[in-house]
């Protein structure tokens, strides 16, 4: 699925008719204007904050409507989604124009579901300039917003046009930024037991992107097999929320893939070397906390997991096992609860 050189690595998500590129690489945003179409305007859809990579002139002529959206999980909303709609509207554009979220999983979150419903949908392209977005939140179509009762509860299925991924952002980011990617990327060492780190990168990102990508060609509706690429969040969603978003996402998700695989041994389905394992990879070699933090009551933790979008029959968690990492749904609750409270007074 990827080819190029170690430089700049090309990964395609497989979906037929809409099938589409992820572009890695430093200087990948060159590839932006290819991805343009015929659009005749440009909504690109930013933050404060973030590198300013997509210059104008260089899209081709196309009229550029930069707008901004404001930080904080607090802006991850269903206003700030009309506001975009009414700013694409007044900028007049129509189903052939495309908008491009240069940003972290927050920008691509939000700027997608506005392409998603703006006159029914129209396309998006993704630039993402974090690690998380990077391997996350930009590839897979995934689109949302939150509601106070929880995270990403409103949003669609959205494909994009296509991602870029132009390394030469990440060289801006804070440290706790490249711990938050760090949390997802943990993540797919367990999802197929590749050694992440032992490679450059530009190929270690590329992986993971064609990690996803594998995964959403098969189920990309998370019908069934693409759930795995939560593994870790279902404690993860509720210790955000619970910590007022103090907790970033992506240090949370390694604290939720701890937890899930200490679940597992509690259910027989892992043992304790694996769950070593687990603690290894996050602690030691993504210098990520592995304990989950006093934010919030085993009860409030407890219902917060309830709301979880996976969610069928009683708690359903992703869980590592004999035959992988797999959603299990009907989870006992007294089983995870027990668990919370003893790992909340350790």
């Amino acid at each position: 699925m990827a080819g190029q050189s170690a430089e700049r690595r090309s990964v395609r998500v497989e979906l037929g008719d809409r099938s589409y590129p992820v572009l890695v690489g430093r200087g990948a945003v060159d590839g932006l204007e290819a991805l343009l179409g015929a659009s005749r305007t440009v909504a690109l859809v930013t933050q404060d904050g973030i590198p300013d990579l997509v210059d104008p002139a260089s899209l081709g002529g196309r009229s550029v409507e930069r707008l901004q959206i404001g930080r904080g999980e607090e802006h991850k909303s269903l206003d700030t989604v009309g506001e975009l709609c009414s700013a694409f509207a007044a900028a007049g554009m129509n189903r052939g124009d495309v908008v491009v979220a240069v940003g972290g999983g927050m920008v691509t979150d939000v700027a997608g579901f506005a392409a998603a419903t703006f006159h029914r949908g129209i396309d998006v392209v993704h630039v993402p300039t974090t690690l998380l977005g990077m391997i996350d939140a930009a590839v897979g179509g995934k689109t949302g917003v939150n509601l106070p009762e929880g995270k990403n509860l409103v949003g669609s299925f959205w494909q994009p046009r296509g991602v870029i991924c132009d390394l030469d952002a990440l060289a801006t980011l804070p440290e706790r930024e490249v711990r938050c990617g760090n949390g997802e990327m943990a993540k797919y060492h367990f999802l197929t037991g590749d050694d992440l780190a032992d490679l450059g990168e530009v190929d270690r990102i590329a992986r993971c992107v064609e990690i996803k990508a594998e995964v959403v060609a098969s189920d990309e509706r998370e019908g069934g097999r693409r759930a795995v690429l939560n593994y870790g969040h279902t404690l993860a969603h509720a210790l955000e929320i619970a910590s007022g978003h103090e907790l970033a996402h992506g240090e949370a998700v390694g604290i939720g893939l701890v937890f899930a695989a200490e679940l597992a041994r509690e259910l027989g389905r892992i043992d304790e070397g694996r769950v070593a394992d687990h603690r290894r990879v996050v602690g030691e070699l993504y210098g990520l906390d592995t304990e989950v933090p006093a934010v919030g009551s085993v009860d409030r933790l407890m219902e917060l997991m309830s709301r979880d979008k996976k969610a069928i029959d009683g708690l359903t968690f992703v869980l590592d096992g004999p035959a992988g990492v797999e959603p299990v749904a009907g989870v006992d609750p007294s089983v995870v609860a027990d668990l919370l409270a003893s790992s909340l007074t350790r």
